[in-house]
């Protein structure tokens, strides 16, 4: 078959590899459509972000080798011995990790708290092939409603999704997203599903601004042309959000640590500030006025089968819309660079979503 392999950063390849053959309690999955993520993007650049360390161990000892690839939507074509959740012909998305079965959380019957199974693209082959192989657990069906371009989509609506599970958000709270790209974007829509009383939309990107505005957001702010702080305090009557989602990965223009001291200026006392971008590991975060404030910094966590559930049942209702969110699609493995290019450059090409790859019909 062929895959797309990295020998180095910025140096990847599409060769002819084996076909995964399947093993017990695993599947075959034909790729139909693939979306590379920023940060797939950033890590292929090589660029100083979260992770950036196991990707460089990856690349120096096993290169080349199939990394990323893991937002995809796919075809079972194969099942092995034991599988019972999935059959031959569905459509199928990976909810980034299976559990390990091997961890104290596994094995103190937390399995879907587990960190240490394999993530997609990393610890297993990813998507960028024709064919992958992924453990049945981790995969889930996915109905005939749903098309190939929003399943390939899913998988960071499921991360947007427990992001707001991790918040606790109660209905009325007025709730900022900084930074709208497709997790902010997702954010904002999502708010409203939960009943919140205010949404405030922050970017420096005006085509994501209307965008926002035109899916819901109560209040979008332009971070070039206004100080974001400010125009967020003016909104909350001095009193500051209930919760902040830091989507802002991606934002040139500030660093991380500004961007958090950003988000600990506009967080009500006792408020919570949700870190789901990717942040550079220099990044520091002031710890004072977290303590004297009371405010609660919270980390993403993984998406369970019972949130991609719920994610999958947000599309099928239409009470989350994907598809306008898709601004390119390629057709052939063969352009998976150019989406990387354009994942990458987002704001040059006017894409909101990750730019997709048609790999099979």
């Amino acid at each position: 078959m062929k895959a797309w392999r990295m020998y180095d950063f910025g140096d990847m390849r599409l060769d002819d590899v084996p076909t995964p053959q399947v093993r017990p309690g695993w599947v075959l999955v034909k790729v139909r459509m693939v979306q590379p993520s920023y940060t797939e993007v950033q890590w292929s650049r090589g660029v100083s972000i979260s992770g950036i360390k196991q990707i460089e161990k990856l690349i120096k000892e096993k290169a080349p080798l199939q990394l990323f690839g893991h937002e995809f939507c796919g075809e079972v074509v194969e099942a092995g011995e034991g599988v019972r959740n999935v059959k031959v012909g569905e459509r199928v998305v990976y909810y980034r990790r299976a559990p390990c079965h091997q961890c104290r959380l596994c094995l103190a019957g937390h399995e879907e708290l587990c960190h240490k199974g394999p993530a997609l693209g990393i610890d297993i082959p990813g998507c960028l092939a024709e064919y992958v192989l992924l453990p049945a657990e981790g995969v889930i069906n996915v109905p005939s409603s749903i098309s190939d371009s929003e399943a390939a989509a899913l998988q960071p609506l499921s991360a947007a999704v427990a992001a707001m599970y991790a918040a606790e958000v109660k209905m009325g709270d007025t709730v900022v997203v900084l930074g709208q790209g497709i997790m902010g974007l997702y954010l904002v829509q999502f708010s409203q599903v939960c009943g919140v009383g205010k949404t405030i939309a922050v970017s420096g990107r005006d085509e994501a601004l209307v965008l926002s505005s035109q899916l819901g957001t109560d209040i979008i702010i332009n971070a070039s042309k206004r100080d974001p702080v400010e125009a967020v305090m003016e909104a909350t009557n001095g009193a500051g959000s209930d919760i902040i989602f830091e989507c802002g990965g991606g934002s040139h223009k500030l660093s991380d640590t500004e961007r958090l001291a950003q988000a600990i200026s506009m967080v009500r006392d006792e408020g919570k500030v949700v870190q789901v971008a990717i942040l550079d590991p220099s990044a520091t975060l002031e710890v004072n006025p977290i303590q004297r404030r009371g405010i609660k910094y919270l980390g993403q966590i993984f998406c369970s089968q019972k949130l991609m559930q719920y994610a999958i049942d947000l599309v099928t209702s239409k009470r989350m819309k994907l598809a306008p969110l898709v601004t390119h699609i390629l057709e052939g493995l063969d352009k998976v660079p150019e989406a990387f290019e354009i994942t990458g450059n987002k704001s040059k090409y006017k894409a909101i979503n990750p730019a997709q790859v048609v790999v099979s019909r």
